[in-house]
């Protein structure tokens, strides 16, 4: 292979390496101080990089939120697609989300933990927007994990998908919340707990 040709991809694995970069150092600052409370020059400092360089990948601080998202929807749908064919539709559904956080664990989303109050009105919408997608993905992941001839199909897929991200916004819910008042947080702890409570009140109503 050439030289040539081997500077192209070299060029993109440090594009991707420096994003990264500014979506962990953001995701530390807003953990640390609060999303407000970070600004673009501290984020690009923690980073090691100009804030120059920060823009070149970034419009503001709140577009360091909506990329992560995106990432995390495909990181869940791939971890979906590699579960066992024979694992239940919710149990399935949980697992790929607890794989695709822990894939995360430093990255950025731990700004979605914060107040989205916080957040400006564009960056809440696009995130909603995000979300209110990657639901209906998911549902149609779930109705093809599911036998054929099942009943009302549709309606069960659809409630499996919002219990498992109805799970997954619940742990940031308590996370914001133990936060605000001073409770020590562990949120690799509480997204196992959070499905493993789901997978209870399915057990008792069955």
């Amino acid at each position: 292979m050439s030289e040539r040709s081997e500077r192209p991809g070299l060029r993109e694995r440090k594009k991707d390496e420096t994003r990264r970069g500014l979506r962990e150092a953001a995701g530390r600052l807003f953990a640390e101080r609060g999303f407000a409370q970070t600004t673009v020059a501290d984020i690009a400092a923690e980073a090691n990089v100009s804030e120059r360089t920060f823009f070149r990948y970034f419009e503001n601080k709140e577009a360091l939120l909506l990329p992560d998202g995106v990432e995390l929807y495909a990181r869940i749908e791939e971890a979906f697609l590699a579960r066992p064919r024979d694992e239940a539709p919710l149990e399935a559904a949980c697992g790929a989300i607890t794989d695709a956080v822990a894939y995360f664990a430093t990255s950025s989303l731990t700004a979605l933990a914060h107040p989205l109050g916080e957040i400006r009105e564009q960056a809440r919408e696009g995130l909603s927007r995000q979300f209110q997608q990657f639901e209906a993905r998911l549902t149609e992941l779930v109705l093809e994990r599911l036998p054929e001839g099942a009943p009302d199909a549709d309606l069960q897929a659809a409630v499996i998908a919002n219990c498992a991200l109805s799970g997954a916004r619940a742990v940031l819910r308590t996370l914001r919340n133990r936060r605000t008042a001073g409770v020590p947080a562990e949120p690799d702890h509480l997204l196992p707990q959070a499905f493993t409570f789901l997978s209870l009140i399915g057990a008792t109503s069955s």
